[in-house]
């Protein structure tokens, strides 16, 4: 053990979770129930990056009620934030100048919302949160977990949060703190989609040896205060088409909150292949049709995030346990893709894992320590969850053959054959893999914002109210200093200048317009981890930040 880490305090629990997400949170609570129902004690503490929880939590979101539903039945009269249910909802193919409605009796099951609720996810955790705390378990915002602890058998053995007060330079300020370490008996990782300790594991464990490589999207959201003659509380509208070309993955949502509020979000699947292909911009351009552009004319804007969502399902789905401990939610990938949604199935995840890590640690009888929780899988395995992601996994590489053979074969598979084909389709890619050199392809003349519904990235990280400590060591880093410049710039024309919604990433040359580089404007990132994801030589790498920084998202 370093020099360092002898100096690092360190706490035990008998379950460590990273990340005060839905399943999280779920855990959490689980963990705290099945002691109280067995009259039992165990120690169960939540580490969360975020400034609080919910600061880092961004979704659609339209909520399916199950998983809540088994976890806390009585949450409508303990006062979840779960208000505005679904009241009607369209799905419109967009073309550049006009809009075709498509009758919701035809939609696929997994697209209909009849007795789903229109939430905001971070409020949502937040409560959740405040169950979690109700019950006992000890929750940390502020505290990013940087580093995977191990015992001498190599068995994961808890993790260790990141010094407070390093400098730039890597050395300790006069503000230093050393890290803590929390050991546990089980570790979960619940970071949510390209966690970086999630990562790491998958790594370490060799957890992607029998499944398909992740395919990922990048959702970017926005927060309006609209004009009341404009809102229409529980509506639901989904769109695809316009302005993404047939060959990309993607599409909108406007979900009508309460309050005269609408979220409004674009999805663009991460496996598209023209490097001059800009998601936020593609997202500013949409609100301006003529179908969607009246929702927000006289509004105002609020929020603004991005963040990556899994996309791979079921095929993509690593082994989610390992000696000591197991990935949750999202940072498995427990996406349901056709629905659009993952807070119930990643809920689910939790408080299996829960179950298993509570039965193996003698809370619901005598015990049987395990080094891996294979009882978490199994249960996993045998519960509705898997059975949704089972039916929904041909859904998304349908859409490998472009949006409309894409929407026949999704059609055929969801609702001819209600997701069980006697056939399972490949991906059959990387992400970062399927773009293309950019003589290939015209680079793409976005409209300027107008300042009314389309806007630019700066104004937009502005109220994303994302603040990091300046004096910090970089957590966008690069395996190859040439690489951006010598690959990227020469084969790609720099597309991390265009994948990235927060101007993270710029090239800048001298005043004769010579001697190009890369410049990381660090303090702008909001966390969505799509550099890390589609960068062409899987060059820049993601490491979390001083504990508090990021975004800080309201009602998001």
């Amino acid at each position: 053990m370093s020099e360092e880490a002898n100096e690092r305090e360190s706490m035990s629990y008998d379950v460590v979770i990273v990340g005060a997400g839905p399943s999280g949170l779920a855990a959490a609570i689980r963990l705290k129930q099945i002691a109280a129902e067995k009259d039992r004690e165990i120690g169960v503490c939540v580490l969360e990056k975020g400034s609080e929880v919910g600061a880092h939590i961004l979704s659609g979101a339209v909520l399916e009620t199950r998983a809540l539903d088994e976890l806390l039945p009585e949450w409508r009269d303990m006062g979840a934030p779960v208000t505005t249910e679904v009241s009607d909802e369209k799905f419109l193919f967009l073309r550049e100048s006009g809009a075709t409605s498509v009758p919701t009796s035809i939609l696929p099951p997994p697209l209909k919302n009849h007795g789903n609720y229109i939430i905001s996810l971070g409020n949502l955790c937040r409560w959740l949160g405040e169950q979690a705390e109700t019950l006992g378990v000890e929750v940390y915002p502020g505290f990013a977990a940087s580093e995977i602890l191990f015992d001498a058998d190599g068995r994961v053995c808890g993790v260790a949060t990141g010094d407070m007060g390093t400098g730039v330079d890597g050395e300790p300020t006069a503000n230093h703190t050393p890290g803590i370490e929390l050991h546990a008996a089980y570790t979960f990782f619940a970071e949510g989609c390209r966690g970086h300790l999630g990562r790491q594991l998958m790594d370490h464990f060799d957890l992607r040896t029998e499944c398909e490589d992740q395919t990922f999207g990048i959702g970017i959201k926005e927060l309006w205060q609209v004009s009341p003659e404009q809102h229409q509380p529980g509506l639901v509208v989904h769109t695809a088409g316009w302005p993404l070309p047939s060959d990309t993955y993607g599409g909108s949502f406007l979900y009508h909150l309460e309050d005269n509020q609408v979220a409004v979000g674009y999805v663009v699947g991460l496996d598209y292949k023209n490097p001059y292909l800009s998601p936020f911009d593609e997202f500013q351009r949409f609100k301006t049709h003529p179908a969607i552009r009246p929702t927000f004319q006289g509004g105002k804007r609020i929020s603004y995030g991005a963040r990556a969502l899994n996309e791979g399902g079921v095929q993509s789905l690593p082994e989610m346990v390992f000696p000591g401990g197991a990935l949750i939610g999202c940072e498995a990938g427990t996406l349901n893709v056709p629905k659009i949604k993952g807070t119930h199935t990643a809920m689910k995840s939790g408080m299996l894992a829960a179950e298993a890590a509570a039965d193996a640690i003698g809370l619901a009888g005598e015990g049987r320590p395990v080094a891996t929780l294979s009882g978490f899988v199994t249960a996993f395995r045998q519960s509705w969850a898997y059975r949704e992601l089972w039916q929904a996994r041909n859904f998304r590489p349908s859409f490998k053959f472009g949006m409309i053979l894409g929407t026949l074969l999704s059609g055929l598979d969801q609702v001819l054959l209600r997701g069980r084909a006697p056939w399972t389709m490949k991906h059959g890619h990387s992400d970062h893999a399927a773009l293309e050199p950019k003589d290939k392809h015209s680079p793409i003349d976005y409209p300027k914002p107008d300042g009314e519904v389309s806007f630019d990235r700066l104004s937009s990280v502005y109220i994303s109210n994302t603040n990091h400590e300046e004096n910090q060591p970089p957590h966008l880093t690069l395996k190859d200093a040439a690489v951006p410049i010598e690959v990227n710039l020469e084969t790609y024309d720099a597309p991390e200048q265009r994948y990235c919604p927060a101007q993270v990433y710029e090239i800048v040359r001298d005043d004769d317009g010579l001697n190009p580089r890369l410049q990381i404007n660090a303090q702008n990132c909001v966390h969505c981890k799509t550099c890390d994801i589609k960068d062409p030589k899987q060059n820049i790498v993601w490491v979390a930040p001083e504990g508090g920084g990021g975004p800080n998202y309201p009602n998001m």
